[in-house]
């Protein structure tokens, strides 16, 4: 019976960061200064920040539903940021769980949704991304 539970309880591995994914995973500090500056300013570009951690089961499991969000939602740009690798970025943020997703306008915080919440995630991602085409 454990093992029953165990299978039920257990997250799906993380899947590999290869393919055809429009996620952006951000490995180094100098990466993400240049895709944060490419893309701050643009004040009808949603960016969404998925903070996440190797070792964080909720972030494995929401993994697939954030890269298909990315897939859907080719009006916003996606980024995967390891707090482990850019703690700094994390702390910027004030990311203090994971997984955190921070959705940003104009170079600003819009919103920010913190644990693996994957419908309200994809709601307050449709939300911003229709508030740019009005």
């Amino acid at each position: 019976m454990g093992s029953f539970f165990s299978t039920m309880f257990t997250p799906p591995p993380a899947a590999d960061d290869g393919g055809d994914s429009r996620v952006v995973a951000v490995h180094s500090t100098a990466t993400w200064d240049e895709q944060w500056g490419a893309h701050k300013s643009n004040p009808n570009k949603l960016i969404v920040i998925d903070f996440s951690a190797t070792w964080c089961g909720p972030c494995r499991f929401i993994e697939p539903a954030f890269k298909d969000m990315a897939g859907r939602f080719a009006d916003a740009v996606f980024f995967k940021i390891d707090v482990d690798e850019l703690s700094e970025v994390a702390r910027q943020w004030k990311v203090e769980a994971m997984p955190t997703f921070v959705l940003i306008k104009g170079g600003k915080e819009v919103s920010r949704v913190v644990g693996a919440k994957k419908d309200e995630l994809e709601r307050k991602v449709n939300m911003f991304i229709s508030s740019s085409s009005s």
